[in-house]
């Protein structure tokens, strides 16, 4: 989807983000360059303590680079987030138990300060989006894990953001369960035309979901590769099988190996 002309969506140029500890700084994101375009899925993945979430976080302005410079929108992180330029769908769905599904996806939208009306045809309409249609009374313990996040992205997409931001949403959850929403989130990302951020450590997930794959080394995080798939939109699980997707799987292993991700 990258073409010459086109003003990214996010920019980043030599970023580097170290943490200060009590022991010694920990160098967390090294020179990193990435630019991403309206409407790309991308995926980061890379072994764990590499800085893929990191990194989400500093689009997000919930870390603070050390140096190198980030745009959002043509915005600083910060005034992007000011402007609720994103919604962030978390590991676990952080929904409140007392509330309603509805009333957890209108939570923000309260903030807001939207008419009660509006919150709730933002819910109505973004509960559709899910398919979760007839769940609005329910509360969140009585939903599977899978229907609790799908109310999570629901609720991140309310606020009507450009940008969704995932950190490895569907890592707790049972395989079966896990396809199923991959096919969900994909036809979400073509419904909607999001551009979306997606953290993860599968392969076949990172692949089947992306229009772009940001390889990430250990720490301190580098992009050692990204992968620009040409798989089509609207794939279907069955796509894992053919050539094209294991062509790409097998660059992104060989990318990880050659940073040594699997070493200690």
């Amino acid at each position: 989807m990258s073409e010459a002309g086109i003003k990214p969506v996010i920019a980043i140029e030599k970023l580097n983000l170290i943490f200060e500890t009590a022991d010694a700084p920990v160098h967390a994101l090294a020179d990193v360059d990435l630019n991403i375009n309206s409407g790309d899925f991308v995926s980061f993945i890379g072994p764990s303590g590499c800085g893929k979430t990191t990194l989400m976080r500093v689009i997000a302005d919930l870390e603070k680079p050390t140096d190198g410079s980030i745009s959002v929108n043509g915005m600083s992180p910060e005034e992007a987030r000011l402007k609720r330029a994103y919604g962030y769908v978390f590991q676990a769905p952080a929904l409140y138990p007392w509330r309603t599904v509805e009333k957890n996806i209108m939570l923000p939208l309260e903030i807001m300060n939207l008419s009660k009306d509006q919150q709730r045809a933002r819910a109505s309409k973004n509960l559709s989006l899910v398919n979760l249609e007839g769940f609005e009374k329910k509360f969140p313990w009585q939903l599977s894990g899978g229907m609790q996040q799908r109310v999570s992205i629901a609720r991140a997409l309310a606020v009507e953001p450009d940008l969704l931001l995932m950190d490895e949403p569907f890592g707790a959850l049972d395989e079966i369960t896990r396809d199923h929403l991959n096919e969900q989130l994909l036809k979400l990302w073509d419904q909607t035309k999001k551009t979306v951020i997606f953290v993860t450590h599968s392969i076949p997930e990172a692949v089947f979901l992306s229009s772009k794959i940001v390889v990430m080394s250990p720490r301190p995080g580098k992009i050692i590769d990204v992968i620009d798939s040409d798989l089509p939109r609207d794939r279907t699980l069955d796509i894992r099988e053919s050539p094209e997707f294991l062509e790409i799987s097998h660059r992104v292993r060989e990318g990880l190996r050659s940073g040594h991700s699997y070493d200690d």
